[in-house]
């Protein structure tokens, strides 16, 4: 019976090793998008360009014509 508690107890001391060595070596990504979502979530934006890009966002949500149409009228 000590022998199977020292045995898990080495087996999570092990295990608990392994995850600070990945913690260490870095994050991995299964994909670009999530990458960038956790870079975005790290970054701290200047207050200048956090108001332009809030502007230059609600600009981009309005419909826009067709450049030709905007040629055309």
């Amino acid at each position: 019976m000590k022998q199977q508690s020292k045995l898990t107890a080495q087996q999570q001391e092990e295990q608990a090793a392994e995850v600070r060595a990945a913690n260490a070596a870095g994050r991995e990504f299964e994909s670009v998008e999530q990458l960038l979502r956790h870079d975005a979530g790290q970054t701290v934006l200047p207050p200048g360009i956090a108001q332009r890009l809030r502007q230059s966002l609600g600009q981009s949500q309005a419909p826009r014509r067709p450049w030709w149409r905007r040629l055309l009228d």
